[in-house]
């Protein structure tokens, strides 16, 4: 007969599906295998430090096909199967494929940039540590309890802070990581205040029991409850880089390694937006009447500030097309918003959620395919100015035709198709959970974002001022574009790869 120690100890013995494990533990294997390695590699090649990572970041994608088979849990509580740490469910897949393919495109970028840097970034460091924040973000979207949602943030975020600032002895590089650094600390802070108040009055960490609890508090503790939401949600707001809290988004971006703020752009909003889509539908939906309608204000604000910014963005100033590409992010933050607000309405949050995803995974492309065309003119003229793109047709036609490709999407226009269909799905998300105004506002920003993604795709025709140099562009960089390009091109042709998501759910 067992004794109550024995069955106290059996209670919080917790089983281990390694599969589903798999894919964010190999990214940290394969991190910690190149900071081992970088002691014992010369100078000479430390370029094969980048194709590890590379090959490591493929090889944790492709673990991710084994699971599509069903639903995995693992972490589960001894005494009940369906309270979980982790789970492998469809939104888990979707997110991890879409944070790991975003830090392959980022290491195909790195892995040029580090080459140029000729030796001025610590190749060793810097793999490890965009590997780490991969793993961090891909462990994210499977989270079901407080605890690894927070550690799973940090994670993703703590070596992302270190990336941004790499470059040593640069003052624009030290303080964007300052800021980041600063507004991602005060963010987690406010996060782990929100979580001591739900845990405080819920009494669990697991989001599948706060949604059931959270419903039944003590009248004593409701004010601590409503507390405890409020302040979680302040908190993703700021990794969402949702306005008031997108401050630190321009600078950052400009300050980076271009590798990292194209990383930033994509794989920093994915862990954002799941963490948010978690707390909010998953953990908190009874309290649909609190998040709904701040995050459809911060939907509409965002949007709104975010293209406004790209729209007074001076074309001459120096790195003004990052500054572009980082106030664009913003506004399209607005946009994977909105669905999330229009779940709170929703008799079907499942498909509002799905049309939030569908965005996202059209934006990732494109927007990184954006990024690495910048990093390909960047090579050439390291200020980036926007007029730097002007005549790019007569040096770089491919280069400008897939650049101006991306642009289209973004702005919603064909031949980009699939940035049409994801912005209609998303429309269509808020008018039918009734919020008519946030899709009136959703509406004007896009013929607002119309005119600056337009302006800057005719500058790419236009007639070149002087001549040009034309330099081969390196075999990683290339593949890049052209993997960006390809998947543009293909989810564009074939936009119901994505947008099914939207009218099937995810949970």
């Amino acid at each position: 007969m067992s004794s109550p120690a024995q069955t106290a100890a059996q209670s919080v013995v917790q089983s281990v599906d390694w599969l589903a494990i798999a894919p964010p533990t190999l990214a940290a294997v394969v991190g910690l295998a190149v900071l081992v390695a970088d002691l014992f590699i010369g100078d000479s090649r430390k370029s094969l430090l980048g194709w590890i990572s590379v090959a490591g970041l493929a090889a944790s994608a492709l673990l991710l096909l084994p699971l599509l088979d069903g639903d995995r849990s693992t972490f589960c509580l001894t005494g009940s199967t369906d309270v979980c740490s982790y789970t492998a469910d469809r939104f888990t897949l979707v997110i991890q494929f879409l944070v790991l393919g975003g830090a392959l495109l980022a290491a195909l970028l790195s892995v040029t940039a580090l080459k140029d840097a000729d030796r001025g970034l610590p190749e060793g460091e810097y793999w490890f540590l965009l590997l780490s924040s991969a793993a961090g973000a891909a462990l994210l979207p499977a989270s079901r309890d407080l605890a690894t949602l927070i550690v799973a943030l940090e994670v993703a975020s703590l070596p992302a802070f270190a990336l941004v600032g790499i470059r040593h002895g640069d003052r624009k590089s030290s303080e964007a990581a300052l800021k980041f650094f600063l507004s991602s600390v005060t963010a987690t802070a406010v996060s782990l205040m929100g979580i001591s108040f739900v845990y405080a009055s819920t009494g669990t960490l697991y989001l599948t029991e706060i949604a059931d609890r959270i419903q039944h508090v003590d009248p004593q503790l409701h004010t601590l409850a409503q507390a405890g939401v409020v302040l979680t949600l302040i908190g993703f707001a700021f990794k969402t880089a949702a306005v008031p809290f997108h401050f630190w988004v321009p600078d950052t971006y400009v300050g980076a390694p271009l590798p990292i703020a194209a990383y930033l752009s994509v794989v920093g909003k994915a862990v954002g937006f799941s963490g948010l889509i978690l707390v909010t539908v998953v953990a908190f939906p009874s309290y649909a009447d609190v998040w709904g309608p701040a995050l459809a204000a911060l939907a509409a604000l965002t949007m709104t500030v975010g293209n406004v910014g790209a729209l007074r963005q001076q074309a001459t100033r120096a790195y003004s097309a990052v500054r572009l590409l980082a106030w664009s992010s913003v506004g399209q933050a607005g946009y994977l918003l909105v669905p999330i607000a229009a779940a709170a309405y929703s008799d079907d949050a499942q498909k509002a959620i799905g049309s939030t995803v569908a965005y996202a995974l059209m934006y990732a492309a494109v927007n990184l395919g954006a990024f690495a065309v910048g990093a390909l003119v960047a090579r050439t003229k390291p200020l980036n100015r926007v007029s730097d793109y002007r005549g790019l047709y007569a040096t770089r036609p491919l280069a400008a035709l897939v650049l101006g490709f991306f642009l289209l999407c973004l702005a919603g226009l064909p031949p980009g198709i699939i940035g049409l269909f994801a912005k209609v799905t998303v429309f269509s998300a808020a008018v039918d959970a009734g919020l008519g105004w946030l899709a009136v506002i959703m509406a004007v920003n896009v013929v607002i974002a119309l005119f600056y993604y337009l302006q800057w795709t005719a500058l790419l025709f236009r007639t070149p001022e002087g001549a040009d140099e034309r330099h081969r562009a390196p075999a990683p960089l290339t593949a890049a574009i052209a993997l960006t390009a390809v998947l543009g091109i293909a989810l564009s042709g074939a936009p119901q790869l994505v947008l099914r998501f939207a009218d099937t759910g995810l949970f």
